[in-house]
């Protein structure tokens, strides 16, 4: 990620540079001979420019490139964070999540889904409640909520929730 943006950089700086001393040699060879034309003088500078353009657009590439990696990298941390809270505590109230996080309620919630939808959280949560509990897999079985009691359905890939308090069982 970081080679990323130094090689990035680098190249960006690179053509500066060819074009810069393209066009120098064009204009210093232009003036300095008899026979030197305005034509040839920007020939040279725009071929420097060309010339100049290659790095520079591999530069910008990998500048775009990196900050997409660093912003999947905050995710990916982010959400390592989630997960070490809840197993390490076995339950979390969302809005400690939203406040140590420092990120809206939204997106923790699209940080649990996203979780589950990796196959690497099991539990379940009461949105109404706002708590997250760890829960393993094996303790999920049966037809009954871990929160209340009740009687659960499916509502999609890996998630049940109870009909009467709304939990949510991530399986």
């Amino acid at each position: 990620m970081t080679s990323g943006r130094t090689v990035g950089i680098i190249l960006i700086a690179l053509g500066g540079l060819i074009l810069m001393g393209g066009s120098a040699i064009s204009i210093a060879s232009s003036l300095t001979s008899e026979g030197g034309s305005m034509g040839g003088l920007v020939l040279g500078v725009a071929l420097s420019a060309i010339i100049a353009s290659i790095p520079e657009a591999a530069g910008v590439f990998l500048l775009a490139r990196s900050r997409a990696e660093a912003s999947q990298q905050a995710d990916s941390t982010r959400q390592r964070k989630i997960l070490d809270m809840v197993k390490t505590r076995g339950q979390v109230n969302i809005d400690d999540l939203v406040f140590e996080l420092n990120i809206p309620a939204d997106k923790v919630r699209d940080d649990i889904y996203r979780l589950v939808g990796l196959g690497l959280f099991t539990g379940y949560v009461n949105w109404d409640k706002g708590v997250l509990y760890s829960v393993e897999a094996s303790k999920l079985s049966g037809n009954t909520c871990p929160n209340c009691g009740g009687e659960q359905a499916f509502v999609g890939k890996g998630v049940i929730a109870c009909q009467y308090c709304g939990a949510e069982i991530f399986l």
